[in-house]
């Protein structure tokens, strides 16, 4: 009954959030090994044995797919905490006043989060417009003037915006020669891009990359709460592992962020992967890459949509021409059948739709182009949701600092979110998404953080 409403996990009709493999032996595997081990704790590999065995296997089977021969790594939660140890570690490996990490503008939002937990101020420089792809000189200007306060620097593969890598060798060949960290985000793509004949350069094996974040819970389809961290060496590894003996009790040691941890994760990541194999996870990226090019290709002929970039791995993301809006279209998909996700404008970057294609997608390509199509009609039939111009104008002056509790009631009930205290989601949200679009971040996240705290009290 409470998932009645709920997104459908299973079925490729979920193109964010979820990452179907359309394995049903190799779901129940899953769940049989996340039952089996969820009273396990991975804080002490010494009272279960089981998990350190399982961990380390995990680790070379990714070792073997994106690594170098002595490069070591952990599981994690997720991708986030495989980013926040990532720069938890460089941080605390160089010890400086002011550390910073150089980061692109399209990098993932986690890394913000470990500049904000961790005091590592991020310093962000833009990407190319066209193709979305961080720009080198850009950021090699970026390390010269920060010069020895950065402790890290930090790229895609791909970017979750927009599906596209990074130029990883010419970012490694500049930490390489200042003797830094550098970082790639590939919880996306490290279970992918092993099997694109097309990727460039990306992983552990280009000089310069010190540490790269894999999730399980993503392409290789293991339930989730699985992440994978790996770096270079041992050495590079160190100073992510915390211990304390100095209190009465036992003394604690931590290789991530957690202390108590279920096996459960842990042991269904590992089933999943024994399971599936390397032939298997083969075929897997095979159909889930090609499914986006598919897409892509049908995406780029439709009248009203253009691609924001070509897509290098199985995420891809449109825009649309004046006559629509993307929050309507969204709203339309979702009409038919089909989750897709709403990203809004960024400095001078449209508001586009993103798509996260599984595996089990591939088989529903042609459907998913009729129904776009069918809703890029009706989008267009409706015309963009437009904003009054005084609500406009009235975002753009709204200082969110300067804000009490019951004038987020009023902005809320204001955004069709509710009202009197209370909240609730529209049945429709491209009203909502459109007055956020127009709100600068700082009040767009003061609003929704609002939002969350009222849906939870």
């Amino acid at each position: 009954m409470l998932r009645s409403a709920d997104l459908p996990t299973h079925g490729g009709r979920t193109l964010a959030y979820v990452y179907d493999s359309g394995l049903a032996e190799a779901d129940e595997i899953g769940r049989h090994a996340l039952a089996m081990y969820s009273s396990a704790n991975g804080l002490d590999p010494t009272a279960f044995p089981s998990l350190l065995t399982m961990e380390n296997e995990l680790v070379g089977f990714a070792r073997e797919l994106v690594g170098v021969p002595g490069a070591v790594g952990s599981v994690t939660s997720g991708g986030t905490e495989s980013i926040l140890l990532a720069v938890q570690a460089a941080r605390d490996a160089r010890k400086v006043d002011r550390p910073v990490m150089v980061l692109p503008s399209t990098i993932h939002a986690a890394f913000h989060k470990a500049a904000h937990y961790f005091g590592v101020e991020a310093v962000v420089v833009d990407v190319d417009r066209a193709t979305k792809k961080a720009d080198v000189d850009a950021t090699r200007a970026a390390l010269e003037e920060f010069g020895d306060r950065v402790v890290l620097l930090a790229a895609s593969a791909p970017s979750y915006a927009h599906g596209v890598i990074d130029p990883i060798e010419a970012f490694g060949a500049l930490a390489a020669e200042r003797g830094l960290r550098f970082h790639v985000d590939a919880c996306i793509g490290g279970w992918v891009l092993p099997f694109s004949p097309t990727a460039p350069p990306w992983d552990l094996r280009v000089e310069g990359v010190t540490s790269l974040s894999v999730d399980l819970h993503k392409y290789a389809y293991t339930p989730k709460g699985a992440s994978l961290l790996l770096h270079r060496t041992p050495e590079l590894r160190r100073p992510q592992f915390f211990a304390y003996a100095d209190w009465p009790g036992y003394t604690m040691l931590n290789a991530t962020t957690q202390s108590t941890k279920s096996g459960g994760p842990l042991a269904a990541a590992w089933a999943v992967v024994q399971h599936i194999g390397r032939e298997g996870y083969a075929t897997l990226a095979r159909a889930a890459l090609g499914a986006t090019n598919r897409l892509a290709e049908g995406i780029a002929a439709m009248e009203h949509l253009a691609l924001a970039a070509d897509p290098e791995s199985t995420l891809l993301s449109f825009g649309v021409d004046e006559t629509l809006d993307v929050f309507t279209l969204s709203d339309e998909m979702l009409a038919r059948g089909w989750f897709v996700q709403p990203q809004m404008r960024f400095g001078e970057l449209p508001a586009t739709v993103h798509l996260t294609v599984s595996a089990a997608t591939a088989s529903s390509v042609p459907q998913f182009l009729d129904d776009l199509a069918a809703a890029v009609n009706s989008a267009v039939a409706a015309g963009p949701v437009v904003v009054a111009p005084e609500l406009v104008a009235a975002a753009q002056a709204t200082d969110p600092a300067e804000l009490d509790d019951a004038a987020f009631d009023g902005l809320l009930e204001l955004a069709g979110l509710g009202g009197g205290g209370a909240v609730a989601l529209p049945e429709r949200m491209a009203p909502v998404n459109a007055l956020l679009d127009v709100a600068p971040p700082r009040l767009r996240e003061a609003l929704l953080v609002a939002f969350l705290d009222r849906l939870t009290r």
